[in-house]
């Protein structure tokens, strides 16, 4: 057993003739695959709730200093901005996921998939933190009714006018002209 997994490693570290074997081994992954799909999600949505997390902890009041306490704005800020993020980012993977593994199953991509999704984000999620069953079902409903009217109404915040917009200009300035 042992010469067997010592083959299988030779093998896998040994140099082929074609390149595009050894290189495929290190390309990124599809970034339309689910997978990817839901670490972005994961991703922006704790970026997100990080800083509305920092926002929420500027409007409440900062707590005293006390004595065995270091630094109690910040370290109450910090946990403010880590919870808020880590709940973000739980809706943004739920969401996500179970709305790639409804595509997956009913092979179709339309707003029932979103809002499925967004029922089992809310309901899972916020009705966990809220431990309320009612909660749960009201959360659910309000994130598959946002999701539903959003992917029915078709709005994208990207429009494809066939234009292509640079930072730069590409066209050749003409000579200045000498006074």
């Amino acid at each position: 057993m042992r010469k067997h997994k010592i083959k299988k490693l030779r093998a896998h570290s040994e140099p082929t003739n074609s390149g595009d074997e050894n290189l495929s081994r290190f390309r990124s992954p599809d970034e339309d695959s689910p997978q990817m799909k839901v670490f972005k999600a994961v991703t922006s949505g704790f970026v997100a709730g990080t800083i509305w997390g920092t926002i929420v902890a500027t409007w409440h009041d900062v707590p005293r200093v006390e004595r065995n306490v270091a630094l109690p704005g910040l370290i109450r800020t910090l946990k403010m901005m880590g919870n808020h993020g880590v709940t973000f980012a739980a809706i943004g993977g739920v969401y996500i996921g179970v709305e790639q593994l409804v595509q997956h199953y009913r092979m179709k991509r339309d707003f029932i998939n979103g809002a499925i999704g967004g029922f089992a984000a809310g309901a899972i999620v916020l009705g966990y933190r809220a431990k309320s069953i009612s909660t749960a079902i009201s959360a659910g409903a309000a994130l598959a009714a946002t999701s539903a009217i959003i992917d029915v109404g078709g709005k994208t915040t990207r429009v494809d006018n066939g234009k292509e917009y640079y930072p730069y200009t590409t066209k050749k300035r003409s000579p200045a002209t000498e006074s």
